[in-house]
């Protein structure tokens, strides 16, 4: 199995992040509604997320394409399991940078409908994992996977690094 091309990669992130963070925010966003409070420390919190959100995506997608050889979406075969970097931590860091990434909209942007956005996106994705991925995952990399699983947590990071056995 090859690696996918960089079209894939860039249509796999415009269909996925970029709707999510960008395309959906754009169309829920209300500048009426200021329940977030519109002062300096809230817009300084919004950049310091956006900025470690980014980071993590770009890494995280960084990971998928060296290690997994595959990209971020769902339908695109992955050739490795990712347990590298910051998946040692945590299961979901690239939905974590994403999650990041809303947060910081609706801080910047003062939006509740961002930030409830952003709570309907977490919803969606961990009743996604618990009922579709983490089953496929196990399937395709047996032992390795629930091994992985059961060491590392879904969404909140652990302070010690995952240590693979081989």
């Amino acid at each position: 199995m090859q690696q996918p091309s960089l079209i894939k990669y860039l249509r796999d992130i415009i269909i996925f992040p970029f709707t999510v963070t960008v395309i959906i925010p754009y169309f829920i966003y209300n500048k009426q509604q200021i329940l977030i409070p519109a002062n300096i420390i809230v817009k300084i919190f919004g950049i310091l997320f956006f900025i470690a959100g980014l980071s993590l995506f770009l890494y995280t997608n960084y990971l998928f394409k060296t290690i997994a050889k595959g990209t971020l979406a769902p339908w695109s075969p992955k050739q490795n399991l990712v347990v590298q970097g910051p998946y040692k931590y945590c299961r979901n860091p690239m939905i974590t940078s994403v999650l990041s990434i809303l947060l910081s909209e609706a801080l910047c942007f003062h939006s509740t409908n961002i930030l409830i956005w952003t709570c309907f996106f977490f919803l969606m994705n961990t009743l996604y994992f618990i009922k579709v991925e983490e089953p496929h995952l196990s399937k395709c990399f047996g032992e390795q996977y629930k091994a992985y699983k059961k060491s590392v947590p879904r969404w909140i990071p652990k302070l010690t690094p995952y240590q693979q056995t081989v």
